[in-house]
């Protein structure tokens, strides 16, 4: 039997729950199988200088220490309940929030928790080899956060699964740990969850760009009518914050890096740095053009029923639904769209209600040009003239009413023979790949030592110095 205090630190009783603890004792050793099967490769043995979650309290929730990674704690955390907190948005708003789960909600919510649990173990499994290749001890510390706490953020889902949802909810479960990404036969619900990390630079991105709209997703269903919902991801998003902060400082030091050494040897052309061992900022443009692209197709069609059914019941709000100034019920409000018509980007105003995921890819795009900003300073700083810049929202889209155009970077709308042609231009080629990964052919674990491609960060983990034994090989 598991000892819900030693093993699953948690704020929502286990212990007490017959039924739960069954169901956990029968999903925690399939969890464990998954983690070693798919968890980061060769590392159960090490010891890990993590931060373990102990409980929502300020002094709580960050503990650091060495920790083996199946050994980890993979808590359960809802924030504190408000007994007058009340749905704020939808048919249902004023209405107090619900403790359990409305039974004519109970497939659309439940649709929910299982979309947001399968992003979870699938980035585990995309970053699997990648510690094999780590720059630093420091880099490798992180992803092994990422990944212990991409593991918790699962535990939650499961945990509401378990608690609200019977019988399907443990089979919802048990099907999060059988996909796998990018298995032709049974893949993670989402695209981008399918794509491969193949390289750091690659992993960088995918937590500035991916993380991020995993953030905006939490944020929305912090809003929700369904109180224990929004209490899990409201705890959630204090762990999120730091897998983005990984990704923006990576790319940041991998372009300071760059252009310390185009500086140092007056290199002018971006494209004359490959030869110096560093990642050229052309080839950093087509990744970030990447997984901008198939991060923004997260966020769904444009023009959505699901997503006006989800408002209007209650059940996933707006970035920020609480400080909006309008009747959070939208029924006569409109949000424009843009779509090709007669080969031009226009925009088309259409009920608010059904734009919400147009809205939601806004607010998330909006955030995206402020990160690309601070990355472009360091360009800046450096004195050359070269800037990052994010394509077009149309650029290399799969859903929504991009979907099937070929659009270029800069919002102009080409024939797919003209595509093909500046492809490569665009977006990272297998060249690209090869050269990027040439870089990462094996790992650096020398005490304070970094791979000539990224410079050293400003400051270590938890007040700790660069040099610190941040893993340990056992």
């Amino acid at each position: 039997m598991i000892d819900y205090t030693e093993k699953i630190p948690n704020n929502v009783d286990l212990g007490r729950d017959r039924v739960l603890q069954r169901a956990l004792e029968h999903w925690q050793p399939a969890y464990l199988n998954w983690w070693f099967d798919m968890g980061p490769t060769e590392s159960h043995a090490y010891d890990v200088y993590l931060r373990t979650a102990m409980s929502v309290e300020p002094d709580g929730w960050a503990r650091f220490g060495y920790v083996k990674m199946p050994e980890y704690r993979w808590g359960i955390f809802l924030q504190p309940r408000d007994p007058d907190r009340r749905v704020n948005f939808g048919s249902r708003k004023d209405e107090p929030a619900w403790q359990e789960v409305p039974g004519e909600l109970r497939s659309m919510l439940r649709r929910i928790i299982v979309t947001q649990g399968d992003t979870e173990p699938a980035s585990v499994e995309q970053q699997k080899m990648l510690g094999l290749s780590c720059p630093s001890l420091y880099d490798l510390r992180n992803i092994f956060q990422v990944n212990v706490e991409e593991g918790r953020h699962l535990w939650a889902m499961v945990y509401l699964l378990h608690r609200y949802f019977g019988r399907d909810g443990r089979e919802e479960a048990e099907a999060l740990l059988e996909r796998r990404s990018g298995d032709t036969d049974n893949p993670r619900i989402l695209g981008a969850f399918n794509e491969p990390t193949p390289d750091w630079l690659a992993f960088y991105m995918f937590t500035f760009f991916t993380d991020r709209d995993g953030k905006f997703q939490l944020c929305s269903l912090a809003e929700s009518g369904f109180d224990p919902l929004a209490r899990t991801c409201r705890f959630m998003l204090t762990e999120e914050a730091h897998h983005m902060f990984v990704g923006e400082s990576g790319v940041s030091r991998i372009i300071q890096r760059t252009c310390e050494v185009m500086k140092q040897n007056k290199v002018d052309d971006p494209s004359d740095v490959r030869q110096l061992g560093v990642i050229d900022l052309e080839t950093i443009q087509r990744y970030l053009n990447f997984h901008y692209s198939v991060t923004l197709d997260l966020y769904g069609s444009d023009v959505s029923s699901n997503a006006a059914g989800y408002y209007t019941s209650g059940l996933k709000g707006r970035f920020e639904e609480t400080k909006l100034e309008d009747d959070h019920v939208l029924l006569e409000a409109l949000y424009p769209v843009s779509e090709v018509i007669d080969g031009k980007i226009r925009n088309k105003m259409v009920p608010a209600l059904t734009a919400l995921n147009e809205r939601l890819r806004d607010d998330y795009i909006r955030e995206i040009e402020a990160g690309l900003s601070r990355w472009n300073r360091v360009i800046e700083r450096s004195g050359l003239l070269h800037r990052l810049r994010l394509p077009h929202k149309g650029f290399h889209r799969a859903i929504g009413n991009f979907a099937g155009l070929h659009i270029t970077p800069e919002g102009e709308v080409i024939s797919k023979e003209a595509w093909e042609q500046n492809r490569d231009r665009w977006l990272p080629s297998a060249p690209d790949y090869a050269y990027v990964q040439s870089l990462m052919s094996g790992r650096v674990v020398e005490l304070g030592k970094f791979a000539n491609w990224i410079a050293p960060p400003i400051r270590g983990v938890n007040r700790q110095p660069l040099n610190f034994k941040y893993v340990r090989f056992n």
